[in-house]
């Protein structure tokens, strides 16, 4: 009845033991690096730290939240991978501190104290009976075992003379080595991973920033130390402009790190291929040390980072530094056509109404972006997709870098602004300054899209004789005025009606099909026509349409002291392909999720260097890991440890000796050696 809290007290002590039994043993090792090569190799296939939407489109809302839990989309810095790594360098740790000295006591021991009689059980033995005397004898052997690289030890007693020889013991070291190659590295992958900031953000207190506000507006929670030993950080800095603190990204929030120097972009530097993609890029700073006072001018460029007081500042891409744009608003609803003067700056929120015949429309712009170069393969009159910056900075490191392609062309600049209305709905737009050449007519391209995990779609609007929107949009304006619409659809039924009977049916049924194709589009046309006799109904409606719209076009050329245009020869083929693409840029205006057009005029270009900021202590631990693991695998694979062992007793006058020979691995190398051992040791007994 005794025995039960005897078992239970014992079973408690046994616990610590039997966890360092299990931390310490191979199986357990061997199950860590078993994990940790599965998700290097998820880490490798799976694309990391891309935008969420990236990983929704490919996986779903459902597997997305699954596989988020697990952090693979940042598997290096998740936290199961950093705990099974340090797993492992406790497991390795245990292993290595268990047998080092059982491997160095095996190194350094001569195992003199062998009993003669064990010798007979080796496999690899040999046995003479000579008449040469037993000191000639052992100084035979002696000699052989001192020119053949063996150091050996003597036991004499009574019987006879034990001669314990051995080579090759530095092959022990090797497994030590290893061993701590890979506690060494592992330390060396923490210590550079995201583990010291979380420990910040753990034991310190640290909480990621989510907020949009100034740095200077950053509580001290959202501050790392300024002693952090490790972190990777991003800095965006303009032309002009100086900063000495770095942006680290943190889950979904970001934490500002404190530099030990302040550096200024005096100038960025980007050169194009002809072809106009980037070809290099440079950023030519001067840094400030705040505790001396001196500076210093370097020019960073990729691959020619900055080093100074233990960080490293690497070139990784551009943007926009706040360059500021000047655009002409279209309203695209109404009857009013008159363009308003909109002012912004990259990267800030500008406030316009667009005037309406009954109301004025509040609108929130929030200018992204400024394109000055877009490079686009233009061969089959595909509609180009701005490149993100990445790419063009793959453009300038990567393979594509030399890449000769006749078909690319520089399209010109590009705007991106977000629009936002009172109802809280918000869409993106890029629209380009330049018009482009596709299918042979010459159009402004005007692209929307609901966020970034989708491409842009584009409303293609022609361009007029000046080189602009100006005359589409008063056609667009024109179609919101009954009178003109009404005007157009009676001279289209006057050129086209057969009979003075039909003319009236004909121009009620122009302009019928004009205002609802102004509302919504061909689709408004055959949405109540049975699909089986839609084709045959767009077969009649879109030529008189098209020959209508003619008609408003010299309508409101007539109204705005335009000239009127010729509609024949060169020049009608001219205008009948600028109607039609204004027909095509006309049905797909009730889709446009603004109403309004924003036209770049000009702009005051500012660039910026996006700087990636690091402080790797554990790049110099990795390397003394990688030469232990060097040294390691060379002792083990290469160096080759031999222990022989030569009894020596008087027989007679003569001498009895009996040798064997071993070794950890018996290879086919280790049986040629002690082929060449026999035959030495049967010479040196003669």
């Amino acid at each position: 009845m005794k025995q039960g809290p005897v078992n239970k007290s014992t079973s408690a002590r046994r616990l610590p033991a039997d966890l360092i039994d299990l931390l310490g043993s191979m199986r357990f090792a061997v199950s860590l690096l078993m994990f940790i090569c599965v998700a290097s190799i998820i880490g490798t296939v799976l694309e990391q730290n891309q935008p969420a939407n990236t990983y929704i489109d490919r996986f779903g809302p459902f597997w997305f939240e699954v596989f988020d839990k697990f952090s693979i989309w940042q598997i290096y810095n998740s936290w199961w991978f950093l705990l099974i790594m340090a797993f492992l360098v406790v497991s390795t740790t245990i292993c290595l501190l268990r047998n080092s000295p059982k491997f160095l006591r095996d190194a350094q021991s001569f195992r003199e104290y062998v009993r003669a009689s064990s010798l007979k059980s080796f496999h690899h033995r040999v046995e003479t009976v000579t008449d040469v005397p037993p000191a000639e004898s052992r100084a035979r052997i002696e000699g052989w075992l001192k020119n053949n690289g063996y150091r050996f030890r003597v036991r004499q007693d009574e019987a006879g003379v034990m001669l314990a020889a051995k080579k090759g013991g530095a092959n022990r070291l090797g497994y030590i080595f290893a061993h701590a190659a890979i506690v060494i590295i592992c330390l060396g992958g923490l210590l550079d991973s995201e583990l010291p900031v979380r420990l910040q953000m753990w034991l310190g207190g640290k909480t990621p920033i989510t907020e949009n506000m100034l740095i200077s507006q950053v509580p001290e929670a959202g501050r790392l130390s300024a002693a952090n030993p490790s972190f990777r950080a991003n800095m965006l800095v303009p032309e002009g402009a100086t900063t000495a603190t770095g942006i680290v990204a943190v889950d979904n929030g970001v934490l500002v790190q404190p530099l030990p120097f302040s550096l200024k972009l005096e100038k960025f530097v980007v050169d194009y291929y002809s072809t106009g993609m980037p070809s290099s890029f440079k950023s030519m700073v001067e840094v400030t040390d705040p505790d001396t006072g001196k500076s210093f001018k370097q020019t960073i460029e990729v691959n020619e980072p900055l080093r100074y007081k233990g960080v490293t500042v690497y070139q990784s891409s551009f943007d926009d530094g706040g360059s500021k744009l000047m655009l002409t608003g279209y309203p695209l609803v109404g009857a009013r056509s008159e363009p308003f003067e909109v002012n912004g700056v990259v990267g800030e929120d500008a406030a316009i109404t667009v005037n309406s015949d009954a109301s004025k429309m509040p609108l929130n712009v929030k200018f992204t972006g400024l394109r000055v170069i877009n490079v686009e393969d233009l061969s089959g009159d595909g509609v180009p997709q701005p490149k993100a910056i990445l790419e063009h900075v793959a453009a300038v490191t990567g393979s594509a870098g030399g890449a000769k392609n006749e078909h690319l062309q520089n399209v010109g600049p590009s705007v991106q602004y977000r629009i936002t209305g009172s109802d809280g709905q918000s869409h993106e737009f890029t629209n380009y300054m330049l018009p482009v050449v596709l299918d042979g007519s010459s159009v402004f391209l005007a692209g929307v899209r609901e966020n970034e995990g989708q491409p842009w779609r584009y409303v293609r609007i022609p361009a007029d004789a000046d080189g602009s929107v100006k005359e589409f949009m008063d056609l667009r304006a024109a179609m919101d005025v009954p009178v003109m619409v009404h005007q157009a659809a009676v001279r289209f039924a006057q050129k086209n009606a057969s009979t003075g009977i039909q003319q009236p049916l004909l121009e009620k049924a122009a302009q019928g099909a004009l205002e609802t194709f102004y509302r919504s589009g061909f689709d408004g046309i055959i949405k109540e026509v049975p699909e089986s006799q839609r084709e045959q109904v767009l077969g009649f409606a879109v030529p008189m349409i098209q020959l209508t719209l003619t008609e408003l076009r010299d309508i409101m050329r007539e109204q705005t002291g335009r000239p009127a245009i010729q509609h024949s020869a060169q020049a009608g083929q001219e205008a009948e392909a600028w109607v039609q693409m204004a027909l095509l840029g006309l049905a797909n205006l009730p889709d446009y999720p603004a109403p309004v057009f924003l036209s770049l005029k000009t702009f005051d270009q500012v660039e910026a260097s996006v700087f990636q900021v690091a402080r790797t202590p554990g790049k110099n631990t990795v390397y003394l890991g990688s030469l232990f693991l060097i040294i390691g695998v060379f002792s083990m694979f290469y160096i080759r440890d031999r222990r022989i062992w030569v009894w020596i007793k008087p027989k007679g006058r003569g001498t009895e000796m009996l040798a064997a020979m071993t070794s950890q691995r018996r290879t086919l190398d280790f049986n040629h050696e002690f082929d060449r051992f026999k035959e030495a040791f049967k010479r040196l007994s003669t």
